[in-house]
């Protein structure tokens, strides 16, 4: 028999979440099957079987927070999976023989599930994973269902309600409302992405007919977090470059098809990323984070590429970037994206960027002043390029020409970078651009 503990899931991940068991006690299961969800601040991990074997234990429950290398369940290679009669089940809940394997128990019908999911006391699970979701304290929450019990309507409406302040314990809610009664008006939410200042308080939401209201999900959650805590903590300043791209353009176009062939987009965001992380290594204070009286000029350049997918943005790393050719960006950045999209990332491939590149793609409009992905200090956004008319030298003479144009906007944290640094930066990427100064 062999435990699964629960695995360090990345360089500063010291605990996860039981998300979701996705296999019960009794059930089979094959080697490197998916057993369990593991919810940390970074990723959410699937942990998969060893060896083949029967699921004999769970020691830790849905919503319970596990520190690495704390047991999560065991399975056993030599233990049959099989449905036990009631007399069986009753036996191995009385401890049955120690010499024999254990008494397997069969999965729960549908309609047992959905008893449980409404399950007593505090909630079952799923209500608690819920409430940490929704922001809910449920000891305060008085359930609907029968017996008292918490309901995800209980949860969801105490979500609505929550109070402005959150120093001050919401009420008890009643346990039904009348279908005639006009929908309550809803307060602003209450989290750490809520900011309560001064006596201004937004208006209250009354619910009209086509409005149609979204939960957020946890990643939802995470990102407006951060998002908050990034525009409170840096003072941001935004500035902005054209780049003529007619080089690149030309570059790119000359190696794409052979690169294809290799499996490789050859797009434009690879030559982005080679040129950021060249101007990283020349411009040092853009690669850096700010600790309480001090800051650090990291010295591994690790570019975080945004990536959008349908749960909402991800930021995964390509390590070391600045050592990489072009070909190898666009192998890296293609294999990071697929994984953000396939739900496959791992903590490490989310953690210790050092820069970040926002590219919203073709319709990513004129420019953008993006949110500075923290702790880094910086974070280019670019935006979609579009031919204009520009002014070229030809033969000591200005003609005009119709060339390939971006815009790329630099949002900096001025605690630490000033203009001249920014500037000079932002200057170089658009040189190197403008140059098609690249190694394919």
């Amino acid at each position: 028999m062999s435990t699964i503990r629960m695995p360090q899931l990345g360089e500063s991940v010291v605990e996860g979440t039981i998300g979701k068991w996705l296999v019960q006690e009794g059930q089979r299961v094959e080697k490197d099957q998916p057993v369990v969800e593991i919810l940390t601040d970074k990723a959410d991990s699937e942990i998969n079987a060893p060896e083949a074997g029967v699921i004999t234990k769970i020691h830790a429950q849905e919503g319970a927070t596990v520190s690495v290398g704390e047991p999560l369940c065991d399975v056993d290679a030599n233990a049959q999976a099989a449905a036990a009669s009631a007399g069986g089940a009753a036996s191995a809940a009385a401890g049955g023989s120690a010499k024999k394997g254990p008494t397997l128990v069969p999965p729960p019908t549908p309609e047992a599930s959905a008893r449980v999911d409404v399950g007593g006391g505090s909630g079952s699970p799923a209500i608690r994973k819920l409430a940490r979701e929704q922001g809910v304290d449920l000891s305060v929450v008085s359930g609907s269902g029968n017996g008292g019990r918490l309901t995800k309507d209980d949860v969801l409406r105490a979500a609505r309600v929550a109070p402005l302040d959150s120093s001050v314990p919401p009420a008890p809610l009643a346990k039904s409302q009348p279908q005639a009664e006009q929908p309550a008006a809803k307060a602003a939410p209450t989290g750490p992405a809520t900011i309560s200042s001064g006596a201004f308080r937004p208006p209250p939401y009354l619910p009209k007919p086509g409005d149609q209201e979204i939960p957020m999900s946890r990643r939802r959650r995470i990102i407006a977090d951060h998002m908050v805590y990034s525009k409170l903590t840096s003072p941001h300043v935004v500035t902005v470059a054209e780049v003529d791209v007619h080089k690149t353009e030309n570059l790119r176009k000359a190696n794409k098809d052979a690169l294809k062939k290799e499996g490789v987009n050859l797009t434009f965001l690879a030559f982005v990323a080679a040129a950021t992380a060249r101007a990283l290594r020349e411009n040092k204070s853009l690669n850096a984070r700010v600790l309480t009286d001090s800051y650090v000029l990291l010295g591994d350049i690790n570019l975080g590429i945004a990536v959008d997918t349908p749960e909402g943005l991800v930021v995964p790393v390509i390590r070391n970037a600045a050592d990489l050719t072009v070909r190898g960006l666009a192998r890296a950045i293609d294999e990071v994206a697929l994984k953000a999209r396939d739900n496959k990332l791992t903590p490490d491939d989310l953690a210790a960027k050092s820069f970040t590149i926002s590219n919203p793609g073709r319709k990513g409009n004129l420019f953008g002043g993006a949110i500075i992905s923290q702790p880094n200090v910086g974070i280019l956004r670019t935006g979609e390029v579009k031919k204009r008319v520009v002014v070229v030298e030809h033969d000591g003479e200005d003609t005009m020409a119709i060339h390939p144009v971006m815009h790329m906007a630099l949002s900096y944290d001025h605690r630490i970078v000033d203009g001249v640094a920014a500037n000079t930066f932002l200057w170089r990427v658009r040189e190197i651009l403008e140059e098609g100064d690249f190694t394919i």
